[in-house]
């Protein structure tokens, strides 16, 4: 099953990487990683993606609560919460795809933010079901290049991260 885990750690050197040393040890696959400074600039806020069964999220929990660096540990897939991520996509526009590359856009409410002679750059935000979408609705030779930011979290309502 996949598992979004929002960890709230100090803003510290090496701390990511002992977070991600941790999933490696213990062969632990991390799906998508994203991870900035909170309001408060001595904490971060990591969202870790992975996929594992219950018995084995809870053990990544209880040794992410053993770092030193880790406050505060939170599975959001335990119920109700929102998740985006970030892509952008540069495909070719030439001629008359350049109408339909701003047409698949507008339904996937993109935006363009690059415009050139061949390609459109587009920016689009979502879950990840939804950009996977926009990507198969062209052709793979349309799309020249993609960057995706990785899935960020937050519960809902009163669920909330913080110390």
């Amino acid at each position: 099953m996949r598992h979004i885990i929002s960890v709230l750690l100090e803003n510290e050197p090496g701390a990511l990487s002992r977070v991600v040393g941790l999933f490696s040890a213990r062969g632990y696959n991390i799906e998508t990683l994203t991870v900035a400074p909170t309001e408060d600039k001595t904490l971060s806020r990591m969202t870790i993606v992975t996929v594992g069964s219950d018995d084995v999220i809870e053990q990544i929990t209880k040794h992410l609560n053993r770092l030193i660096e880790v406050v505060k540990v939170f599975d959001l897939s335990e119920g109700s919460h929102i998740e985006r991520e970030l892509m952008l996509v540069k495909v070719r526009a030439v001629g008359k795809e350049r109408e339909e590359v701003k047409r698949m856009s507008d339904i996937f409410r993109g935006r363009i933010i690059d415009v050139t002679d061949k390609s459109y750059t587009i920016e689009l935000t979502g879950d990840n079901t939804k950009l996977d979408a926009f990507l198969e609705a062209f052709e793979a030779t349309s799309i020249l290049e993609t960057v995706r930011t990785g899935s960020s979290g937050i519960g809902r309502g009163e669920r909330i991260l913080k110390i």
